[in-house]
C-alpha cells in the first residue's frame, strides 16, 4: 500500500512556488493575477499551492503575464513537467517569438457573467477591427487589464449607437416626468 501524500509533498510545489514568487515580485495579489490571465483566482491559488498543474495554456498565459528571463520560463515548462514532441526550449522560443511578433496567445473559456467594473479604458485599433482594455488601477503606477473586448469595426459602430442611447435614457430617468396631480373634483362641483 502506498502512503497518501501530504499536502507539502506535491510534485507541483517547486512550480507553485516559483509562481508565487514571480506573482509578489510584481506585487500583484492572487486576484490581480488571476484576472490578468483570465482564471478563476482559486484556481491560482491551488497552482501556487502545488496541489494542482496549470494546463499547458495557462502556464504559457502566466509566462507571458509575468515576463521572466527566458532561461526561468524553460525552468517553470520544466518544473511542470510537460513532455512532448517539441522541446521545452524550441516551444518556448516558439512562444517568445509570437510575443515579438505582436502576435497574441488566444485561449477560449467558459466566461462567468459576473459583472467587473473598470477606471479605464484603453483601446488597440487593427485592420480587422477594436479590442476594448477595460482597466483597473493595481498601485500608483501601474494598471492591470480586467476584461477585454474585442470586435469589428461595423459592431463598434452599433454599439456606439447603443451606448448613446443608454446614456440618454439614464439622462432622462434622473428626472422623471410624472404624469400632473389630478384636479381636486370638490371644487368643480355644485
Amino acid at each position: 500500500m502506498s502512503e497518501p501524500k501530504s499536502p507539502d509533498k506535491s510534485p507541483y510545489k517547486p512550480l507553485g512556488s516559483h509562481l508565487k514568487y514571480l506573482r509578489e515580485q510584481l506585487q500583484e495579489s492572487i486576484m490581480e493575477a488571476a484576472g490578468s490571465v483570465e482564471i478563476d483566482p482559486d484556481a491560482l491559488t491551488r497552482i501556487e499551492d502545488g496541489l494542482e498543474r496549470p494546463s499547458e495554456d495557462i502556464l504559457m498565459l502566466l509566462i507571458q503575464h509575468y515576463n521572466p528571463q527566458d532561461q526561468e520560463a524553460v525552468q517553470l515548462w520544466e518544473l511542470a513537467g510537460y513532455e512532448g514532441d517539441q522541446d521545452p526550449k524550441q516551444r518556448l522560443e516558439d512562444i517568445m517569438s509570437h510575443m515579438g511578433n505582436n502576435k497574441q496567445l488566444i485561449m477560449l473559456m467558459a466566461m462567468d457573467v459576473r459583472t467587473m467594473y473598470s477606471d479605464g479604458l484603453d483601446i488597440d485599433i487593427t485592420q480587422a477591427g477594436l479590442t476594448l482594455n477595460f482597466t483597473q488601477a493595481a498601485n500608483r503606477n501601474r494598471r492591470i487589464t480586467v476584461g477585454r473586448i474585442g470586435m469589428s469595426y461595423d459592431q463598434a459602430a452599433e454599439v456606439m449607437k447603443t451606448l448613446q442611447t443608454a446614456l440618454l435614457r439614464a439622462n432622462y430617468l434622473k428626472h422623471p416626468r410624472g404624469l400632473p396631480e389630478p384636479k381636486d373634483d370638490s371644487s368643480t362641483s355644485n
